[in-house]
């Protein structure tokens, strides 16, 4: 009886312990999905921001007449 007890609340813990460590890799993962997203739109801009750059001192490649 003494083991069943034992080992019903090692399952037990067990269970919530692991319910723990996926809640916390879920979180760190949006963290890291949220800071991707920024870097990358971030990199955007600065891409667009070079092109028009660009562009205007070399107004020849836009085939504009």
């Amino acid at each position: 009886m003494l083991m069943f007890v034992i080992t019903s609340l090692l399952y037990v813990c067990g269970f919530v312990f692991l319910y723990g460590v996926i809640r916390l890799a879920v979180r760190h993962a949006m963290e890291d999905i949220e800071v991707r997203r920024v870097q990358a739109a971030r990199a955007e801009e600065m891409a667009a921001s070079r092109d028009r750059a660009m562009l205007e001192r070399h107004g020849f490649l836009t085939n504009e007449g």
